[in-house]
Order: structure tokens, then C-alpha cells, then sequence
């Protein structure tokens, strides 16, 4: 017993195809709109399926730079916690704590600043020197249609 290929319907009859040379131009024309639709579907699931494909790449891909993050932090913490304890040596080991920990702190309030300027130099998010170039570009044009 013969099963009708899926997505083909189940309703449909599987005809092979009429010989071009015997076949008229209504069959001609009905095949070519048969094949076209069926190269349409096609392919737009083997575009959905390079879609979900690269998606799926891309979210392990996302999920390993984010651990890869989180174990640098904690790396991270591990040299703070030995600078702290190197430093512990040498004094009590609370103000050792307390001076990494105003260092870090310190380091922090300089990037913050600085990351402030660059904030405030790239307000409003808009292109205002393409802006300022199509108004000149649209001010030229009004001229020139002017004369």
C-alpha cells in the first residue's frame, strides 16, 4: 500500500508527469505551476530549517560567553582575595581588605566617569551629521528648483 508523501495531501492523486512532447499547453502550464509552488515550499523550509540551526549555534554560543564571564569573575574574586591575604601579611588583615577594597573602588569611580563622558558625548542617539547633511542636501535642492 502506497502512502501519499507528506505535506503532498492526502486527497491528491500521484500522477507521473505527461510527456512535454503529447502534453498541452493547459497540462504544461498547470505542471510548471505545481513545480514553481513546490519549489516555494521547499524552499522556505530549508530556510526555516538554516534559521533554527544557526539560532540554536548562536544561543550555545551566547550561553558559553556568559559562563566564560562568570568564571572570569570568580577568577577575578580568587585575585582580589589573594592580594588581600598577600597584603595580610604585612598588616592586619581588615585594613588590608579595606585598602584592595578602596583601590577597587577608586578604579571604579574612574570608569564610571568616564563612561559618563562617552554617554553624554553620543546624546540624543540620533545621526544629527546625517541630519545636518540631508537638510543641506534638501535646502540645495529647494534652491536649485527655485531658479
Amino acid at each position: 500500500m502506497s502512502h501519499p508523501a507528506p505535506g503532498t495531501g492526502a486527497s491528491r492523486a500521484q500522477t507521473p508527469p505527461p510527456d512535454p512532447k503529447k502534453a498541452s499547453t493547459a497540462q504544461l502550464l498547470g505542471d510548471l505551476s505545481d513545480q514553481v509552488t513546490r519549489l516555494v515550499r521547499d524552499e522556505v523550509r530549508l530556510a526555516q530549517a538554516e534559521v533554527t540551526t544557526k539560532a540554536k549555534r548562536l544561543g550555545v554560543g551566547a550561553g558559553l560567553f556568559g559562563g566564560a564571564g562568570l568564571v572570569a569573575l570568580l577568577g577575578l574574586n580568587a585575585l582580589i582575595t589573594a592580594a588581600i591575604l598577600g597584603l595580610a601579611a604585612a598588616i592586619p588583615g581588615w585594613l588590608a581588605a579595606i585598602i584592595i577594597a578602596v583601590v577597587l573602588l577608586a578604579v571604579a569611580g574612574v570608569l564610571a566617569l568616564l563612561g559618563r563622558k562617552d554617554v553624554r558625548q553620543a546624546a540624543p542617539p540620533l545621526p544629527t551629521e546625517t541630519l545636518e547633511s540631508v537638510k543641506a542636501d534638501v535646502a540645495t535642492v529647494k534652491e536649485h528648483a527655485g531658479r
